[in-house]
């Protein structure tokens, strides 16, 4: 079908609304074209796999689309010809869809906005938003958040990266609605996305290749506050220099967080809760409860229900989650950790390590996984398509082996480990060389670690 014929609603005799163009049909973009079929817009939808890619979940988002009148296309070869067919209003690009990509080149030539769902919810949600970003943690205290204000009685919606697109919660009844929202999602805000109450955890280096480059990375996280007023709240991890920088910046009131400030007590000097009574009680852990208590105070929940949710706290899984405890050597999964900080930030949690890392760098320096003054790393266990990289940044100071797969990984480390050390699954890379998400890579290792052990005696 011609984008130009794209079908125009019918029924009303009212005049249709305006074209959108959506850039991808995975949740978020059937989620997308759900909510400008309400509003009557003509609606084209491209998906590079479409036409390419047997998938059944794909084809049945692609009829479902056509059956809101969408004109539904695949791989476009030329997208000056496509705008020039059709007089597209508005470009939604699905996360992950990077600013160079053709279609967002060609229409910011022709000044068509540009806008990311977060930003096209923000607009419409009627409840106070709460927005949670960071390069780390911000699935754990997004949760946290949710859980803080359910507790308090409020009725909470929650969304975003973490899972179900912001877009399918216009409209909503809830009080507060909770959403992680990403840099990619952040990088296509406008004026619309006004969080009243934003956390930035912290900036690292994370998805640079996506991005262009560091300074890129950090404009696309400081989207979160940037449109903030003085009625809106802006908490910063008050000891991440890149944090404050846009802290500065901001025109919200700012609340800052931290380890500087006391590590369990919140910027009015009350005291959210004594690490012993937490589950674990790791340096990131209490950093995510103050940047969660902060925020669910300022969102309405009460101290009390605060305390109550991070005494029943549990790690998240693949978070630094427990495995094993055998011969005196802890096995540790945090395959959530797909970047050099986030292993940086677990290693610091143990006094002996035994690192295993690896997997698909995102164009990162994998060189500073590891403090360079930090002599707890015992060995590493490379593997997956960075382990040359990490040869290369640690060999020889560190000894590194290479492994070919997850249980050659574990018997490696185990040979290596010695009683008192942490076998900790920290990959600093992207699982997608070998498996579908870190999920997949979390399990896999957990798999081998207990078919590795004769007995596996598992902490309550």
């Amino acid at each position: 079908m011609n984008p130009a014929q794209a079908a125009a609603p019918a029924g009303t005799g009212e005049p249709p609304g305006p074209t959108v163009l959506v850039i991808g049909l995975r949740a978020t973009g059937a989620a997308v074209v759900e909510l400008f079929a309400t509003d009557r817009a003509a609606l084209l939808v491209v998906d590079d796999r479409i036409g390419v890619d047997d998938d059944a979940e794909l084809a049945e988002r692609a009829a479902a689309a056509q059956g809101h009148g969408a004109a539904v296309h695949g791989p476009v070869e030329d997208w000056t010809a496509f705008f020039g067919r059709a007089a597209i209003d508005l470009v939604v690009p699905s996360p992950g869809v990077r600013p160079d990509h053709p279609a967002i080149v060609e229409a910011r030539s022709r000044d068509i906005p540009v806008r990311s769902e977060i930003d096209i919810a923000a607009e419409r949600i009627n409840a106070p938003l709460v927005a949670i970003t960071g390069t780390n943690g911000k699935t754990t205290v997004t949760e946290l958040v949710t859980a803080m204000l359910e507790a308090s009685g409020l009725d909470v919606a929650c969304g975003g990266n973490i899972g179900t697109p912001l877009v399918s919660l216009v409209p909503t009844s809830a009080d507060v609605v909770v959403a992680e929202v990403s840099s990619f999602q952040l990088e296509f805000t406008t004026e619309a996305f006004r969080p009243a109450v934003a956390v930035l955890l912290n900036i690292d280096d994370d998805h640079l290749d996506w991005h262009g480059g560091r300074a890129a990375y950090a404009a696309a996280k400081a989207q979160v506050t940037a449109h903030q007023g003085a009625d809106a709240v802006f908490i910063y991890d008050v000891s991440d220099p890149a944090v404050v920088r846009i802290a500065e910046g901001s025109g919200a009131q700012r609340i800052p967080f931290g380890e500087p400030l006391g590590p369990v007590t919140l910027h009015d000097g009350r005291s959210v809760i004594d690490p012993a009574a937490m589950p674990r009680s790791l340096p990131h852990d209490r950093t995510n409860a103050l940047a969660a208590a902060e925020a669910a105070i300022a969102a309405g929940a009460n101290l009390d229900a605060i305390r109550e949710v991070l005494r029943s706290y549990r790690t998240l899984p693949h978070r630094v989650a427990l495995i094993a405890d055998h011969d005196g050597i802890v096995w540790i999964d945090d395959s959530k950790a797909t970047n050099p900080h986030a292993t940086r930030r677990a290693i610091d949690a143990f006094a002996s390590v035994v690192l295993c890392a690896g997997g698909l760098n995102k164009g990162l320096d994998l060189g500073t996984m590891i403090n360079p003054n930090d002599d707890r790393v015992r060995g590493i266990i490379a593997f997956g398509a960075a382990a040359d990289e990490i040869v290369a940044a640690f060999g020889p100071r560190i000894p590194v082996e290479v492994a070919r797969d997850m249980d050659d990984v574990v018997v490696r480390a185990r040979a290596m480990a010695r009683p008192g050390d942490t076998v900790l699954l920290s990959p600093g890379c992207a699982s997608f060389d070998a498996y579908r998400n870190y999920s997949e890579r979390g399990d896999d290792f957990a798999r081998a670690v207990r078919s590795a052990l004769a007995t596996v005696e598992i902490r309550p």
